[in-house]
């Protein structure tokens, strides 16, 4: 299951990557392998989204967030 994919509330672990050049960014903002994430808002047209992770909110676009696997 991608990042993008989840609802408002619903948590996830960050399992790989892929999208190498995006991976980078984002293990730089915390989303790191085996980290939890979870959805805590999404804008109303769907794009962007805000995550919580690593004890701090981001802020990420749908392609972003669809880059992620989760387990």
């Amino acid at each position: 299951m991608k990042l993008s994919q989840l609802a408002i509330g619903e948590v996830g672990i960050v399992k790989e990557f892929t999208d190498l050049e995006m991976s980078v960014k984002l293990m730089e903002m915390g989303c790191l392998p085996g980290e939890e994430v979870r959805v805590s808002r999404i804008a109303p047209l769907g794009d962007p989204i805000a995550i919580s992770v690593s004890g701090y909110q981001l802020s990420l676009r749908k392609f972003e967030a669809s880059t992620i696997i989760l387990q």
